[in-house]
């Protein structure tokens, strides 16, 4: 696989092409004799042209660090092979889509109800509509923007006066409404997946807030993935097509999945665990690609 060449491509916004993934990514593919170029994605290396999708890439692969669902989707027609595929990235970058491609697949997650977009900014929300979310949810109630990550845009109402000055907040924004777990709070289970298997999992936990995310200064410990978790994040990661993926669960009585992330960070995983999870992306890559060249 040493003649393959392959390109990992970011946002055209992002400030280094230096950080823990990127670094990481390179030096695995490098180990294996790989190159791989890093590129952020605003050179444009794909457009409609003459009413056709005109690509500009001489890669085999693309290592696909952005959530640009346009870019993917023409790259793809183009005939480059992303990992992660844009409709998979799609499905997990808005945050109700993945509840709704996971649904009727007897996979347990909180209840929650997609929340209604509005046009005007002038707009009230009617009275009935917060009846409506707290009589289903109760309180508190948790209401996510659908586009986000690293806990930005998700809050907590404790009662109907945080629930109307939050809902006023994101009325025009894609959000959701969704059930509080209690036994969960400030803590969760990230799993990550590559290639369709559950590697390995961290329980992240919160000292003063109720989202545990790291960059918000909860800290990790590594944890053993039960069997009951284990098999849905990977019937989960499948059925939304992931090559890798990091997945949340809210550990109440009952597990649920939580949020899907197709780009989950893993500086944090790696060091609490011991696991090579780039090590292990980039020999599902280089397998994914050794397979499609003998099909060819």
């Amino acid at each position: 696989m040493r003649d393959l060449k392959g390109l990992i491509l970011i946002n055209a916004y992002a400030p280094s092409l230096r950080t823990h993934q990127i670094v990481r990514f390179t030096q695995e593919f490098e180990r294996r004799g790989v190159f791989v170029e890093v590129k952020r994605n605003d050179f444009f290396p794909a457009q409609v042209s003459h009413g056709k999708i005109a690509a500009h890439l001489d890669h085999d692969f693309c290592l696909y660090l952005d959530k640009d669902k346009y870019l993917s989707q023409m790259l793809e027609a183009s005939g480059v092979r992303l990992f992660n595929s844009a409709k998979a990235v799609a499905d997990c970058d808005d945050k109700m889509q993945t509840h709704i491609a996971l649904s009727d697949l007897n996979i347990p997650m909180p209840q929650t109800m997609p929340g209604l977009l509005c046009y005007d900014k002038t707009a009230k929300i009617d009275s009935s509509v917060l009846d409506h979310v707290e009589r289903t949810l109760g309180y508190p109630v948790i209401i996510k923007q659908s586009y986000g990550s690293l806990g930005k845009g998700v809050f907590k109402a404790d009662d109907r006066s945080a629930l109307e000055r939050i809902a006023n907040e994101v009325k025009l924004t894609s959000h959701l409404f969704q059930q509080y777990i209690a036994e969960s709070h400030g803590k969760d289970m990230r799993v990550i997946v590559v290639g369709g298997h559950a590697v390995g999992g961290i329980v992240r936990m919160s000292d003063g807030d109720f989202r545990s995310n790291i960059g918000l200064g909860a800290h990790a410990e590594k944890t053993e993935v039960p069997a009951e978790i284990k098999e849905t994040a990977e019937r989960a990661a499948t059925a939304l097509g992931l090559d890798y993926c990091g997945i949340d669960f809210l550990l109440g009585k009952q597990p649920l999945l939580c949020e899907v992330n197709s780009n989950a960070f893993f500086e944090a995983f790696e060091q609490t665990t011991g696991i090579n999870v780039a090590g292990l992306y980039v020999e599902h890559i280089l397998k994914t690609m050794s397979k499609k060249r003998t099909r060819t």
